[in-house]
């Protein structure tokens, strides 16, 4: 009887039972991935991003699977199965993954090292067209406005008792930009990356929540059924862009030069979104080029950005005072980032007869294109004919470059 009791007791041993049982706060988890599955299968929130960021959520806290990432400590200190401790950075990467498993071997390859968001502007390069905001130079202001949550954020939370390095890690998030929040955080404040990573791409995920959010609180809806093409009509634009293409091929190598020469450290994000831009200008003549950035090439990353994403939020690493503080920090950030764009909008439009919809600057951030659905969805509510969209990408697209050059004026001062 005795020995059978021993069998039932270590194959209950064997399952996560016990270890849940121990510690329900793996339920909370459990319950956090289970929502956030159902926001990107059912409700369609971005599911490309979300469906692998929630299901690494859910393989990182099954206790024994292996598939949780180890956050180091400042120092990169980690402790090993022995006891001892060990500088992850100096740890070979076959030994990484056989003593913490394969999420940390993809985690410490990938993202860690700051190889995955390079790449995946490459393929949000190949996968962007600058026409619009070519054709609406004036609205790229917006872009540029909305990045003031950045820098508010940044100011707050250094008053807030975080590090300069840590609080433009955190103020970062503002920008709507994973792979940008995931690259500064590297370079400023790599023990924070974990929290950082969760909050950058859970807010990226729920920009359809707030956004109208944003927007209902400050915008009225006089101000939201402003018609941008009746505008255009009364008050058409006097610059002529006579060959497009030609100007749509100069404008990747022209802005990665000018951002070399005065803002270098942003060169790994608008150098490499740039040039997948190129690759989709050109033509035929590196299609095969343009459709492994924008395929292949992207569709992996994105992969293993959003399993290893998924794999920092552990129980330890998300039900803690600082990662709840950076959650809000970050929403914060986000939200600042959309009402500035709206403010300009709205000081804009006190001086200018061609009046815009503040709609324009809520897309100022780096969330393309899915603030822009967004914000015509909003537009069409009101007036089933006020199709924003063109407008929208113009503010858009310049803020995922008003992002990237916000990080790397953030690395210079403070790397």
């Amino acid at each position: 009887m005795e020995q059978l009791t021993d069998i039932f007791n270590k194959l209950y041993q064997m399952t996560a039972f016990s270890n849940i049982i121990a510690d329900p706060s793996f339920l909370i988890m459990y319950a956090l991935a289970f929502v956030l599955l159902y926001l990107g299968i059912v409700k369609k929130y971005e599911p490309l991003l979300l469906v692998p960021i929630a299901f690494g959520v859910l393989l990182a806290n099954f206790p024994g699977g292996e598939m949780g990432v180890i956050q180091a400590d400042s120092q990169g200190m980690v402790t090993l199965a022995n006891g001892s401790k060990a500088n992850i950075w100096e740890m070979p990467l076959h030994d990484i993954a056989h003593e913490f498993g394969l999420m940390n071997f993809l985690y410490y390859m990938l993202i860690k090292t700051g190889f995955l968001p390079p790449v995946i502007f490459m393929g949000v390069g190949a996968l962007t067209d600058f026409g619009p905001m070519l054709r609406n130079l004036r609205l790229s202001i917006f872009g540029a406005a909305a990045q003031f949550g950045i820098f508010a954020v940044l100011l707050v939370a250094i008053l807030m008792g975080f590090t300069p390095k840590e609080a433009a890690s955190l103020g970062i998030i503002g920008g709507a930009d994973g792979p940008t929040a995931i690259f500064t955080t590297i370079k400023l404040a790599p023990h924070l990356l974990g929290p950082i990573a969760i909050a950058a791409y859970s807010y990226m995920a729920l920009v359809p929540v707030i956004i109208p959010l944003v927007v209902k609180l400050t915008c009225t809806k006089k101000e939201l059924m402003i018609n941008m093409k009746e505008q255009e009509k009364l008050h058409p634009s006097t610059t002529e862009i006579k060959n497009l293409r030609v100007l749509k091929i100069i404008f990747p190598i022209a802005v990665t030069t000018v951002v070399a020469l005065f803002v270098p450290t942003a060169v790994p994000l608008i150098g490499m979104l740039m040039f997948g831009n190129l690759l989709k200008e050109i033509g035929a003549d590196t299609s095969r080029l343009f459709d492994a950035a924008s395929n292949s090439i992207m569709n992996a990353a994105t992969i293993f950005l959003g399993l290893c994403v998924g794999g920092t939020m552990t129980v330890d690493a998300f039900l803690n005072m600082q990662t709840i503080g950076i959650v809000i920090g970050g929403f914060l950030a986000f939200a600042l980032s959309i009402a500035s764009g709206i403010v300009m909008v709205k000081i804009f439009n006190l001086f200018s007869k061609k009046k815009i919809n503040p709609l324009i600057g809520a897309t100022g951030l780096s969330a393309v294109p899915m603030a822009s659905r967004v914000c015509n969805e909003i537009a069409t509510k009101y007036d089933v004919k006020n199709h924003v969209l063109n407008y929208c990408m113009a503010s858009n697209i310049s803020g995922v470059i008003g992002s990237a050059v916000a990080a790397g004026v953030l690395i210079s001062f403070l790397g």
